[in-house]
This record gives structure tokens, sequence and C-alpha cells, in this order.
């Protein structure tokens, strides 16, 4: 699947809020591989808030839980700008507060195919 995606987020801008280090640069590798021109980082609300402040992606992934402190804060920004986003989270769906129960969650671990599937869904490609 990765060859006929390479192309999928050619260009386009990347947050991935993440806490884990080693999370966080597997994805910029796997949103690379899928063609993301830049993938910025954010481990804690309040840095992501500041990414976000400095320049808004076309799109983000979120981990649910960093540290101990939600992410929803990032996500009602990302919904109020427009910016398109998915949950990943080891809970699945019921690690997801009701009020995001329609956003897309990718289940820890992931791969390269389920992250792609639901960065296609996403992003309507």
């Amino acid at each position: 699947m990765a060859d006929a995606s390479s192309h999928l987020l050619h260009g386009l801008r990347a947050l991935v809020v993440e806490d884990e280090a080693v999370i966080s640069f597997l994805l910029e590798d796997m949103l690379g591989e899928l063609g993301a021109g830049d993938v910025r980082h954010g481990a804690s609300v309040r840095a992501a808030l500041s990414a976000l402040d400095a320049a808004a992606p076309d799109f983000a992934v979120l981990d649910v839980n960093l540290g101990g402190e939600r992410v929803y804060p990032v996500a009602e920004r990302l919904e109020k700008d427009g910016v398109p986003f998915v949950f990943i989270t080891g809970y699945g769906k019921s690690g997801i507060d009701a009020r995001w129960a329609e956003k897309a969650v990718i289940q820890k671990p992931f791969n390269l195919d389920s992250l792609t599937t639901a960065l296609r869904t996403l992003l309507n490609r």
C-alpha cells in the first residue's frame, strides 16, 4: 500500500501531537513515506497550541493522552480553524470523550496501512 500511497500527502503540512518521542518520530517517518512535506511536533497541549499559533497545518494526528493531559483543547482549536485531524490511542474508540465520538480513531499499536487508510478517509483522497 505504501508504494501506491507515496503521494497521498504530497506537500501537505502535518502536526503530530504525541508525548512519546519514539512514536512521534515513527509517525513523522510514516507521514514522510506518504509524501508529507513538513511534519511539526508537539508533546503537550501547550506546545501544540504554540505550533498552531506559528503556522496552520493541513491536518493533524493527536494522541489523546499526553502524560495525563487530554489533547481536547488542541482538537477544539483545530475544529474551530477547520483543520482535519485523527486521534490515536491505545484505548480505541472507548478512550475518546463522547463529544468526539464521530472522529476517526487509530488504535495503537498502528502500522503504515492503518494510518494510510485513516488519512485517506480524513482527507477524502
